[in-house]
């Protein structure tokens, strides 16, 4: 056993050291047999090694002979019931054990108000002058609870027989669309919410979980108890510790209205210190611009969007998958024609031995299952056969059909034939947003019958869609960011900005750059944007790495500012441990300072 430092005998794994056990019953018996032994070589390492095998067998015996002066119920270890033990675990993430090493002194003791009608929550909110938090729970798209909480208090109303979810929206519209200053946590979510009852929610002038995300982009969660220990370095318990997962899970309204209030009011009452601490924080950090500037606006962009959705013709939706399905037969009997015979396209195993044993193709990396037919081994390839060509078509319209035609039919609102899809705010490092159920974010445009997809989308009555894009965006902000004079001159002086770096980096005058050339600039124009390496440009223009080489030395000779810039964006996140964009975004980038050379080095 290598990880005890057991030597063992080379040569002789688990399966013959069994085998031989088996047969001489011990160590000794087996050494003294040895030229007995098969395989021949276990037979003659054993006979070398035969010292290393009495060590071995010495070190795994247990020596059961030893003095022992204590007294064992000394030993006894009590369960660490203790605060520290409890903060402890929670911040090592040992969910299953926290259980255990619950105290009394691990809830919050906040002073909670129960607000029992429409009346006591229209005077307590008659009350609230100042900055409040809020937390809505909502169960089946509809209000059951609300709390409240400010600088030395908190609250909960929730819905019962005789006050009903629609009763308790119109207790708590005068707080939702008044003046006070509203912090939420997810607060697009509610907004959604309040729509159903409508409700505009008005001055929600701070959102946790946005700032806690712009704050720590790479977290997984910014929950309440996240919150909670990363900005009050307080650990508090989970909703998951709290109401459980899975099957298990109970509902709020199983416990009992003490431990339902306490639950939500605590919750507001940590958002509402946490946003103090956050503030300071985003201040510090230059970020409070792209927070109040960018992501709080934002929200009500995401909220609309996900209130309109985007009309689909179902009719046309249909069609098209009638087209893919014809496309992917057509398509399917054309490979089979030029395999001799019938197999499934999809089974990566069988299509392994069609390609690699029976045409022959060469190439072929045999894993555990069988040849691997990924998308980079059939790329490589497909000028070697035209079966391959058709193949990586074939597994288009596939794809088409399954993630586009039958996944956007499947979620087509049948009472107004839209689409309504979540675009979220808080989970890429990078700041973009991500759209799922379904994801509006890839429709292909590429492939002819990927855009063919596109008509599907229609505006509705009396409205047009607008496309819009950027020209050369990234090379624009390079120009800008790096201040290099010559790039910024040629977008000034309206140039073709590929042709003018052509001319650059060739030496050759501007009205004399080849297509070729200028092909070539823009490959380098953007590679330079990404890091790309001398190998990498080779593999993209079909050069040597040592010509690839030479446009990107040439290119930094052009462009010495955009050199100077790079190197010192890479030398500021090495020190610093993270990147920033123009607007002071963060993205934290721990591999910079990885022991591993390789993982630095990507």
């Amino acid at each position: 056993d290598a990880g005890d430092n057991v030597p063992g005998v080379p040569g002789i794994g688990e399966k013959t050291a069994v085998k031989i056990i088996q047969q001489y019953k011990t160590v000794e018996a087996a050494i003294a047999e040895s030229e007995n032994i098969k395989p021949k070589k276990a037979s003659e390492n054993l006979k070398n090694f035969s010292e290393q095998a009495r060590l071995s067998r010495t070190l795994v015996e247990i020596d059961t002979d030893v003095p022992i002066n204590f007294d064992f119920e000394n030993m006894k270890a009590d369960r660490p019931y203790s605060e520290e033990a409890y903060g402890m675990f929670k911040k090592l993430g040992f969910k299953s054990m926290l259980e255990r090493v619950k105290t009394d002194s691990n809830s919050d003791k906040t002073q909670i108000l129960i607000l029992k009608d429409k009346t006591d929550t229209e005077n307590f909110i008659n009350k609230l002058k100042n900055e409040t938090s809020y937390i809505i729970i909502s169960e089946n798209n509809k209000i059951s609870g609300v709390a409240l909480a400010g600088k030395d208090f908190g609250a909960w109303v929730e819905t019962n027989e005789k006050f009903t979810d629609k009763d308790l929206a119109e207790a708590v519209k005068p707080f939702f669309e008044g003046e006070v200053n509203k912090i939420a946590h997810n607060g697009k979510d509610d907004i959604a919410v309040l729509r159903k009852y409508g409700i505009t929610l008005n001055n929600m002038t701070f959102d946790t979980a946005i700032a806690a995300y712009v704050l720590n982009p790479m977290k997984d969660s910014y929950n309440y108890d996240d919150i909670s220990a990363e900005f009050l370095d307080e650990i508090c318990q989970s909703e998951e510790e709290i109401l459980g997962k899975g099957k298990s899970k109970i509902s709020l309204f199983d416990l009992s209205v003490e431990n339902r209030a306490e639950f939500a009011a605590k919750q507001a009452v940590i958002n509402y210190r946490a946003k103090y601490v956050m503030e300071k924080r985003l201040e510090e950090n230059g970020q409070i611009d792209l927070y109040r500037n960018i992501e709080m606006p934002l929200i009500f962009v995401l909220a609309d969007m996900e209130k309109y959705g985007i009309k689909a013709d179902k009719n046309i939706l249909t069609e098209y998958r009638e087209r893919l399905e014809k496309d992917i037969e057509k398509t399917a009997n054309e490979i089979y024609d030029m395999a001799g015979e019938e197999f499934n396209i999809n089974s990566p195993k069988q299509l392994g031995v069609i390609l690699f044993e029976k045409m022959g193709l060469r190439g072929g990396k045999k894993t555990k299952t069988g040849y691997s037919t990924a998308a980079e081994v059939l790329e490589g390839l497909k000028h070697e056969n035209p079966i391959v060509e058709k193949i990586l078509y074939y597994r288009q319209i596939a794809k088409l059909k399954s993630t586009y035609a039958d996944g956007l039919l499947a979620v087509i609102n049948e009472s107004d034939s839209r689409i309504y899809s979540t675009f979220n705010q808080t989970i890429t490092a990078t700041g973009r947003i991500s759209s799922t159920e379904p994801n509006l974010q890839n429709i292909p445009i590429r492939m002819e019958m990927g855009k063919a997809i596109r008509k599907v989308f229609i505006p509705k009555d009396g409205y047009v869609f607008i496309d819009a894009d950027y020209s050369q965006i990234e090379l624009r902000i390079l120009a800008h960011m790096s201040g290099d004079e010559k790039l910024i001159e040629a977008y000034n002086s309206s140039a073709d900005i590929h042709r003018a770096t052509a001319a650059e980096v060739f030496n050759t005058p501007i009205d004399e750059v080849t297509p070729l050339q200028r092909s070539n600039a823009k490959a380098v124009n953007f590679g330079i944007i990404y890091g790309m390496s001398s190998f990498g440009l080779s593999q993209d223009l079909s050069i040597t790495p040592k010509e690839a080489k030479a446009y990107i030395e040439k290119y930094f000779a052009s462009y010495p500012d955009i050199k100077a810039f790079i190197d010192g964006l890479v030398e500021s996140a090495k020190k610093k441990g993270y990147s920033v964009t123009m607007f002071n975004r963060r993205r934290e980038i721990p591999e910079l300072s990885s022991s591993n050379f390789m993982q630095r080095s990507f």
